[in-house]
């Protein structure tokens, strides 16, 4: 685990080296969110019971020193995270006009949900999408994307579904449902919008789902994704539902899942995430965690304070939960790649202490 005090010298060390991870010094346009490294990197993960063995917890966490006139939505697409996950992880910062110089904690890790590694696993309450494939020897390949997801009165649902068809400037013809809500909000209820008009909410790519009325798209408004902002459907950034759309097969399976509490392992540490509950279904987090720990075998292995502390603050980011634990969490990086930003470094409860 990171000490505070080595956080405290993180801090003064970008002060003076300067920092090179990414954006630093330059004006946010849309052309660096369509170039940003960040989007489509694979990860490895390993299944499995085993906690020596097994792998569930993919990425490392970073720091970003704020810069002039950003916000947390651009800090956010440019790192490939929802608005949410950087909301939750830096608790008393203001989001739209964080101090210049302050340090903020990029949530670029995460335990994976309970399901089966195979298509696409969408987690509400996370708010991210993950596409799983096999791998070599035993290993499965992961990207990961965050999503906008469904309103509270349009939620979006729990189930199974399979891709059906894939478009290219989809036109959207708007159910009843929504021109009715349109024309209570005295807004336009047309028929439909054109296939790559600016304002299609549904982008430029869709996957359509044997789920009827939903779809998995991009979107008109990017910084919507990490909110509750859509009728129901997934919406990713622009520029990650164009590297998500040719991956994706016609009759790949997926599955939209309830997990606000995850439980993970890497390198025989036991891992807690939790995130805040949207819609409001898992009334009892730490006893989901304790259910969860439980049921993979790992309650000989785990400090409950931490995971007390862990359920407590929901900041959706992995906290080290083991018993006595010694040494860092490290990332797995795929041959050819560097570990963006100064990473691997996990987060401490110490230092995300509401």
């Amino acid at each position: 685990m990171m000490s505070t005090a080595r956080y405290l010298g993180l801090i003064v060390f970008l002060a003076l080296a300067g920092w090179t991870g990414g954006a630093w010094g330059s004006e946010w346009t849309e052309d660096r969110f369509t170039e940003k490294a960040s989007a489509a990197r694979p990860f490895v993960a390993v299944a499995g019971r085993d906690p020596h063995r097994a792998h569930t917890v993919i990425g490392s966490a970073r720091f970003y020193p704020v810069q002039e006139n950003d916000t947390f939505l651009d800090i956010a697409r440019y790192y490939d995270l929802g608005y949410n996950e950087l909301a939750e992880a830096n608790p008393g910062i203001d989001p739209w006009i964080p101090n210049p110089g302050q340090i903020i904690l990029l949530p670029t890790e995460w335990v994976l949900p309970n399901v089966e590694y195979t298509g696409l696993a969408v987690n509400i309450p996370e708010m991210r999408l993950y596409y799983f494939r096999p791998g070599a020897q035993g290993t499965v390949i992961v990207t990961t994307y965050p999503v906008g997801l469904g309103r509270d009165d349009w939620r979006t649902p729990q189930g199974k579904f399979r891709i059906r068809g894939k478009t290219v400037n989809p036109r959207w013809v708007l159910p009843e449902s929504i021109k009715a809500e349109h024309r209570r909000d005295g807004k336009p209820a047309p028929n439909f919008i054109a296939g790559g008009a600016s304002d299609n909410p549904l982008g430029k790519y869709r996957l359509e789902l044997t789920l009827p009325l939903y779809g998995i798209h991009g979107t008109d408004i990017p910084w919507g994704v990490g909110m509750q902002v859509s009728h129901g459907c997934v919406r990713l950034y622009p520029e990650d539902i164009e590297r998500l759309f040719p991956m994706i097969a016609v009759g790949t399976s997926g599955e939209f899942l309830y997990q606000p509490v995850k439980v993970g392992v890497r390198e025989g540490h036991v891992v807690v995430e939790v995130h805040k509950d949207i819609y409001q279904l898992t009334p009892g987090p730490y006893r989901e965690a304790v259910r969860l720990i439980d049921k993979m075998g790992l309650g000989g292995r785990v400090d409950f304070e931490r995971v007390q502390r862990a359920v407590s603050e929901q900041a959706g980011v992995p906290m080290d939960v083991t018993l006595e634990s010694g040494d860092e969490i490290q990332d797995e990086v795929l041959p050819g790649e560097q570990q963006a930003g100064i990473g691997p470094v996990p987060p401490d409860p110490d230092v995300l202490q509401q």
